[in-house]
């Protein structure tokens, strides 16, 4: 379903059309002075702001696609890291070195060092006059996934002790994953960026002071008043076709 806000630059641009239509039917008394007020200036500006709807619709869907491919590929980590701990920790590796990992993999499934404390116990603490203040050390962004999946795999990579039988636990797996992940993280960053551009150049053709399809359209409306009058038929015919304004 669009959303409110899509809607309104629908029925703006829907609008529009109503408004050249009616000024089309008006023949040779529809004359304005003023370049962007005739009726080939107005069609070109219907078809511009057409234009940049559309795009926005397309780049939109490109946009939430890339999110929803991001969030599969990152839904199997969880399950996988798993096996890398146990696939670590079943081999030759000293105890050192399962700690050392056991970090980098408790930072990838978010969970605390130390478990937070309950209600009760921070009731009982302030009770004793020592509050306790615990900072989150959650790194669940996919940007700080990913650093730590890098993390990881350059660990493994230097433990030679590290060598499963298991196909997708191999380092030479992981990094491929990871390669995947990166990638598709980045396509989220060029998408963000392309939606901001789309949106930019579609506030420019509806809403841009002077030349934007709702200041046209408004003085279009005040053009015919001038013309034919405020009780007029004419004007009454476009009085009712209304624009809304967009902030940036």
């Amino acid at each position: 379903m669009a959303s409110t806000t899509d809607q309104g630059h629908n029925r703006n641009a829907t609008n529009f059309e109503k408004l050249i239509i009616n000024c089309t039917s008006y023949g040779a008394a529809y004359n304005p002075s003023k370049a962007s007020l005739k009726l080939e200036a107005l069609q070109n500006l219907l078809t511009a702001a057409n234009g940049s709807i559309t795009t926005m619709n397309t780049i939109t869907a490109d946009y939430k696609n890339a999110v929803s491919a991001r969030v599969t590929a990152f839904k199997p980590i969880d399950k996988l890291i798993t096996r890398v701990g146990n696939a670590l920790k079943s081999s030759d590796t000293s105890q050192q070195v399962d700690d050392s990992v056991k970090t980098i993999l408790r930072k990838l499934q978010g969970r605390r060092a130390n478990p937070k404390k309950t209600e009760e116990e921070k009731l009982a603490a302030a009770d004793a006059g020592k509050a306790i203040v615990e900072i989150s050390t959650t790194q669940m962004s996919y940007d700080s996934r990913l650093d730590n999946l890098d993390k990881l795999i350059k660990h493994l990579i230097s433990v030679p002790q590290y060598n499963p039988n298991e196909e997708e636990l191999k380092t030479t797996s992981l990094t491929a994953l990871y390669n995947d992940l990166k990638a598709k993280n980045l396509a989220i960053i060029n998408a963000e960026t392309a939606l901001s551009n789309a949106r930019i150049a579609r506030n420019e053709v509806m809403y841009k002071e002077i030349h934007g399809l709702v200041v046209v359209a408004i003085d279009v409306k005040t053009y015919i008043k001038s013309v034919f009058g405020a009780t007029s038929p004419q004007y009454k015919a476009i009085g009712g076709i209304n624009f809304k304004s967009q902030s940036y």
